[in-house]
Parts: C-alpha cells; structure tokens; sequence
C-alpha cells in the first residue's frame, strides 16, 4: 500500500522512489548547485545506473557531501552515510545532516554494519546511498584503504557499486582550512558488481580521482592575459586611474572595466572596485576644484541637457543631487564639473559623493565578480563575453546620449 502523498512513478523493470523524496532531492541538489556555483562551480561527468545503487568515493572535505549532492541526479535520492558520533551527537547538527544532506548515522564504534544493512530496502527502492568507504577524511590528498561495509551492503541489497572520484573539494574547503574559491569536479565511473573487492573499488575511485584532478581546465587566452595585468603591481594603479580619468574627461566609465577584469579574477573585485572608487573620488574633487577655477575640460558623449539637469538639482538639493548619478545615466564628470561652477563645499562633495560612487561602484564589482564564479567553468568564453560587454557597453551609452541630446 502506497502512503498518501506518496504516489510512485514507475519506469518498467525498475523501481523508482516517491514522489515526495524525489522533489526533496531535487530542492537539495538546487541548493548545494547554487552553493557551489558561488564558491567556483561545479561540473559532472558521467551518470548513475538506472535503479538502486552504492555510491563509493574519496573523501577529503566536508564539501564533498555537497559536491555528491549537487551532481548526482535527484531520481535517485542520494542519502548520505555520516559519522553518528559527529553528525548526529547534538540535535541542530542532526536536523542539518537530515534536512540538508540527506543524512543518516552510521556508528564508527560498532554497530556500524548494522547501520548500513538498515538501507537494503531503500536501494531497492532505486535509492543511491553514497558512503566514503576510508571513514574519515583525507589531509595529503591520498587515499586511504576501503572497509569492507559499502560493498556488503551492495551485495545485500543486489545493486551494483558505482565508483566516483571527486577533485577540487580539498581546495575548497581543506580539512582543517577555511572556505576559498575553487571549481569542483565530480566524475562518475562505470558500474562494478556487488561482489567487487574493496581493494577493486578503491583502485577505480583512486584512477577517477586522479584522472579528475588531472585534467587541465579549459580557459580563454585572453582572460589570462587580462588576469596576470589584475594579479600583478598594475592592477590597482589601473582601476585607479581609469575611474580618476573618467571623473574628469575620459568617456568610458569605470564600471566597464569592473565588468572585464572581475569576470576574470573574481577574487580581485573588491580590491579593483575600492581602486575605482578612490579613483573616481579624487578625480571627482580636482573636476569640482578645475571648474570652480575656471578650467573647461573636454567631456565627450555628454549633452547641454545633461548639464542643465544637474544645474537644476544642485540648485535644490547641493551636494546631495549627485545621488541621482548612479540610475539617470549622466556622466559623474558631468556632477563634478557642474558642482564646482555651483560652488558646491568640497567637504559636501566628498561625502556626497562617496556615498553614491560607491553604492555604483561596490554593487557593481561585485555583481560582476558573482557572474565571474558562475562563468568558472566556463571559462574558454571569456573572450566571446568581452566582445558581448563591448558591444552592450557601446549600445547602452548611445541610447542614454540619445535619451539625453
């Protein structure tokens, strides 16, 4: 009798699990997916059988539950084995390894195989369940020997083993480290009878794990060449610059080159954000100082209605109009210059516009820095994604020239 709620799909000669437990799989793959593309992204090769299977892997990181989780299919309902004595040894970090991995106990004290014989009838209900068969996690990336209790289990319960290798979750969240960005790489092997020895098992997930970790990431010529410029002593001093040049003449806002070298090096936007930031500010004061002496300088792509907008919203609200900068599409050159003739304090201007600049500049870099990690993967379209910025870039200055003449 099926429980209310829990209406079965069934696919001919294979058991599949309820609907219910298929959608919580599928909602806990989309989180730790998301988790992952923020952290540096996540990619799969291979697939698991159909039907009911045990799943054995390396261990090196806390992170490779949610790497399992991200990549296997949601059809299956990963469940995961997990040390009872750590795990499920207070009540919040039970809820945790129940709700959000799938979690069940297994005693590393005796009992253990118990535990495991316990999951018979979920992997002939076509479930998944994964275990690190070494027990515990790896410090120097090498694997240590398999127990014997995944591969009984299998036999147990009739379902094949399917050996899967794991990489970049030691650079991710290394025992022991704190979190950093790094792109995970899941690979999921051929699958092995129930019989399979545990020195057989550990020989495939270890040629997984090593084929995995050495397989070169694809990435554009372009966006290197763009990142040793952001990495090395060049980096600031041209954030600083580019924005310093565009508070006074220079067209191309500074947001654009935010939006090419954080794609790149998303873990340099904060420090090329506050570059341009500085940049923007100390330009922003000597155009205020340049026009209240008197000095005109060239300011291409602006209009006679732009400046008659910013005289009008200096005229009532001082400093404070620049606010409007970062969402009406006029020039902050345009602001600065306006604000000296207005003989705006430059106390005032300072404040003023540190406070709009940088909400811009910050939201920006950041924006373009989480695009960045999404785009880590695929990172051999780097050029192409330049080339689209241009191109949007120039078309989005135009209509606002356009909106503005």
């Amino acid at each position: 009798m099926t429980p209310l709620g829990s209406t079965l799909v069934r696919t001919p000669g294979h058991r599949v699990l309820p609907v219910r437990s298929r959608v919580a799989s599928a909602l806990r793959r989309g989180l730790w997916w998301g988790v992952l593309s923020l952290t540096g992204g996540v990619e799969r090769r291979g697939r698991l059988p159909r039907g009911g299977c045990v799943v054995v892997a390396n261990h090196s990181s806390h992170a490779d539950t949610a790497a399992l989780l991200a990549a296997l299919d949601a059809r299956h309902g990963p469940a995961i084995g997990a040390a009872a004595d750590y795990w499920f040894a207070s009540p919040w970090r039970r809820r945790i390894c129940r709700r959000l991995a799938a979690g069940f106990p297994v005693r590393r004290a005796g009992g253990g195989m118990a535990d495991l014989l316990s999951m018979t009838g979920e992997l002939r209900e076509g479930r998944a369940v994964v275990l690190f068969p070494e027990g515990t996690r790896a410090e120097d990336g090498t694997l240590g020997s398999f127990h014997r209790g995944a591969l009984v289990l299998a036999e147990e319960a009739g379902v094949p083993v399917v050996p899967v290798g794991i990489a970049g979750t030691d650079r991710l969240l290394p025992k022991h480290g704190r979190l950093r960005s790094s792109l995970v790489r899941v690979t999921i092997g051929e699958p092995m009878p129930s019989g399979v020895s545990p020195e057989a098992a550990r020989d495939a997930v270890h040629a997984l794990h090593d084929r995995t970790a050495a397989e070169p990431l694809r990435d554009s010529a372009v966006r290197r060449r763009v990142a040793s410029v952001v990495t090395s002593r060049l980096g600031l001093p041209l954030a600083f610059c580019w924005a310093f040049a565009e508070a006074l003449s220079w067209p191309l806002m500074p947001e654009l080159l935010l939006g090419a070298v954080c794609v790149a090096v998303p873990r340099a936007a904060l420090k090329m954000s506050l570059g341009a930031l500085a940049g923007s500010l100390a330009g922003g004061l000597l155009a205020l100082h340049l026009a209240a002496a008197g000095v005109h300088l060239p300011a291409p792509l602006t209009t006679d209605r732009m400046r008659a907008e910013v005289r009008a919203e200096l005229v009532v609200e001082g400093a404070s109009a620049v606010r409007h900068q970062p969402w009406n599409g006029i020039p902050f050159k345009v602001y600065g210059a306006e604000a000296g003739r207005a003989s705006v304090p430059a106390s005032d201007w300072l404040v003023a516009s540190a406070a709009a600049r940088g909400s811009r500049t910050l939201t920006a870099g950041l924006a373009f820095a989480a695009f960045g990690l999404l785009l880590r993967r695929h990172r051999q379209l780097y050029g192409r994604y330049l080339a689209l910025l241009g191109v949007g870039f120039a078309a989005g200055l135009a209509l606002i020239v356009q909106g503005w003449s």
